[in-house]
């Protein structure tokens, strides 16, 4: 098997969840969210999760991607109800990986449309290098994540 899946931890795992605002363009001709948008969802999610649970200092330290990974398991048509799920699931000096998951509502049961994970690095915009991760938001992620 040459599957290379995306570990992700379990839904009840994650502590934080935003809702995603669909837009028409994230379509595509065949009427679902286009494949590509996912990443887009993705980038929404994290930068929510790092404005209301981290609250990182954008001023102080950048965090650019160093690595992003989807699995796509259920399509999102036009009408769903999308919310995406965020963690922080390992942090290391200059870099933590974050993991996602997309889900749509139907009948009142969530179900998962994508899996995805990346690892973020903290960026010294200045020096144009990786950075520490400021112990102020390494601190935030450890206490909201309970790691």
């Amino acid at each position: 098997n040459d599957k290379k899946s995306v570990s992700i931890g379990h839904i009840d795992s994650f502590k934080y969840k935003t809702a995603i605002e669909m837009r028409f363009a994230d379509l595509d001709m065949m009427g679902h969210v286009n494949n590509a948008v996912y990443f887009t969802y993705m980038e929404i999610g994290r930068t929510k999760y790092w404005e209301h649970a981290i609250k990182w200092d954008w001023h102080k330290t950048g965090v650019v991607i160093g690595q992003a990974s989807i699995d796509y398991i259920a399509p999102i048509l036009l009408n769903d109800k999308v919310n995406m799920y965020v963690r922080t699931s390992r942090i290391g000096s200059t870099s933590f990986d974050l993991e996602y998951l997309i889900v749509k509502t139907i009948n009142g049961k969530e179900i998962t449309c994508s899996k995805g994970k990346t690892i973020c690095v903290a960026f010294d915009y200045s020096t144009k290098k990786p950075a520490l991760i400021p112990d102020k938001e390494r601190s935030k992620m450890i206490e909201f994540e309970q790691l």
